[in-house]
């Protein structure tokens, strides 16, 4: 089933306030590789797409020429909110959606604005994501842990866990 209105903005609240992203490509060589990203959205639209900025001569824009799935990780150990986003990537010629994303901390890597041909905007496609979402403080939690090793039973409920299909 495809994800709703609710499915989406269940998704961006749990994202939103998360500074950096691990973005997930694979190499020529078939090997995996993460790197820290910034996501340019300001929510997760109808199209269930993110964008980010990158550097067009970078690794990341070769591997997405190769093989386009790619792994989007999310994680906030305060919150305890962790998100694993699945998708399709593709470099984009839009220099209009550039200049509506544009930020002063993307002006930090490409001094030549929305426009710098060193720039290269990529969106990925979301088809799924799965997410954690702890809402017991650490001591119930805990408890839950101690409880599980004297029974000799998994802890549950630990987390809200979810899977968000988006096509």
């Amino acid at each position: 089933m495809p994800a709703t209105q609710a499915d989406r903005d269940r998704l961006w609240d749990l994202i939103k306030d998360i500074r950096y992203a691990m973005f997930t490509t694979r190499d020529g060589n078939g090997q995996l590789h993460s790197r820290p990203m910034t996501v340019q959205n300001k929510r997760i639209d109808e199209d269930n797409l993110l964008w980010f900025f990158m550097g067009r001569a970078g690794e990341p824009v070769d591997d997405i020429g190769r093989d386009p799935r790619v792994n989007v990780v999310f994680a906030d150990p305060d919150d305890n909110a962790y998100v694993s986003i699945s998708g399709q990537a593709a470099v984009v010629d839009d220099p209009q959606r550039a200049r509506e994303l544009w930020s002063k901390m993307a002006e930090a890597w490409f001094p030549g604005g929305p426009e710098d041909p060193a720039l290269a905007l990529v969106k990925v496609g979301i088809t799924h994501a799965d997410y954690w979402d702890v809402k017991d403080n650490k001591l119930v939690q805990v408890f839950k842990m101690v409880k599980a090793a004297a029974t000799g039973q998994p802890p549950k409920d630990m987390a809200d866990h979810g899977r968000v299909r988006m096509g």
